[in-house]
């Protein structure tokens, strides 16, 4: 099972690189990446993953824009070589690695396709590693963000899309580890009590410097992982100091309020608090602009789901009115809006991811889909 990558000094277990260290089914390794533009137009999504102890590799394209989301899923065997990142007309190119690459999407049957090329803001930031134990491991994985622009261009619906990158941000996400994935395993004793899972995500670019926060947190409203941290932003890659930054800020706690529309759990508007070592508190609020829904790229999609076993190789596509979808149902419930940040005089632009599923004190959800 030997791969390119044998031939550098990277192993951590006395297997070859393309053989996981668990056994465990739900073992992944993925790829993600968001886009917007500077006036909240569109917003696109990309994720792309490798699940190897099932056998499987898969990705997702999908752009909001017009009041319609439209998504190009594809699914294949996993390929014997690990730096192979084709699935059908998809494909990711590193250029050079953490800092450049390109994402491109061949025409095909979908009518969705395009070509983007990634352009870093910021060294790569290592998150901290995310565990979460039930009756066994559900999560443990490690991911690491990069911010930057996109330049190209994506056509859908007989329509073209000039990705410029004066105007287009994003963040880039790579994780790894174990989460669940694929078709349910097989059922043992029943769970004790409801299942839970609360998760807000908010990668923002400024004019002088990009913040992040991230957390987790239970039915009691207390976090039981996250992260924050200041990234300095340069004017070109070749500026990017390393691969990390040694400038970049880690934070000392991060803080939430949201509000949310009745009758779902998409937030509204957002108050957040990122605190500093040195004790200076920064305080942002966070305005909705546009809505994005996460199965477009396969997050808990009945049909594409992640992991899920399609054939050797599978394309598909489809488009839904944004207005038409259901707000409360569960393949709707996670998702990222683009947000307008401001922070005193200071205004910059992100995403804020959402995903909120069973209890949760401090926002009242009392059990596992009741909406606000």
């Amino acid at each position: 099972m030997l791969s390119k990558l044998d031939d550098y000094p990277i192993h951590q277990t006395p297997e070859p690189v393309a053989r996981p260290a668990t056994t465990d089914r739900n073992v992944y390794d993925r790829y993600w990446f968001n886009g917007y533009q500077d006036d909240a137009e569109f917003y696109f999504g990309i994720g792309a993953a490798l699940y190897p102890n099932l056998g499987i590799m898969d990705c997702g394209f999908s752009i909001v824009r017009g009041g319609e989301q439209h998504a190009f899923h594809a699914s294949r065997r996993a390929p014997k070589e690990p730096t192979d990142l084709q699935i059908g007309p998809f494909r990711i190119e590193i250029l050079e690695p953490m800092k450049s690459l390109r994402v491109v999407l061949d025409d095909n049957e979908t009518g969705i396709s395009g070509e983007l090329l990634w352009i870093p803001r910021t060294a790569s930031i290592q998150e901290g590693r995310q565990t979460l134990v039930s009756e066994a491991a559900v999560m443990d994985a490690t991911r690491f963000n990069q911010f930057g622009k996109w330049q190209g261009e994506i056509r859908y619906d007989g329509e073209s899309v000039a990705i410029e990158p004066s105007r287009v941000f994003g963040t880039k996400d790579r994780s790894w580890g174990v989460r669940p994935v694929g078709d349910r395993s097989p059922a043992g004793a029943p769970a004790m009590r409801p299942p839970q899972f609360s998760f807000l995500w908010a990668p923002l670019h400024w004019e002088d410097r990009c913040t992040h926060m991230g957390v987790f947190e239970n039915e009691h409203g207390e976090a039981w992982h996250w992260d924050g941290m200041i990234c300095p932003v340069y004017d070109t890659p070749a500026e990017i100091p390393g691969v990390e930054d040694p400038d970049v800020r880690m934070l000392t706690a991060v803080e939430n309020e949201l509000r949310f529309v009745p009758g779902t759990r998409r937030a509204s508007g957002a108050e957040i608090a990122l605190l500093e070592r040195d004790g200076t508190r920064h305080e942002i609020s966070l305005e909705p602009a546009l809505c994005f829904r996460m199965k477009g790229i396969g997050y808990s999609h009945p049909e594409w789901g992640h992991g899920m076993w399609k054939g050797e190789l599978a394309i598909g596509g489809e488009s839904w009115k944004c207005v038409d979808a259901d707000e409360m149902a569960l393949d709707n419930l996670h998702i990222q809006q683009v947000v307008m940040a401001r922070e005193g005089d200071a205004t910059g632009i992100g995403a804020l991811e959402q995903i909120h599923l069973g209890p949760h004190a401090r926002y009242g959800f009392k059990d596992f889909m009741d909406p606000a």
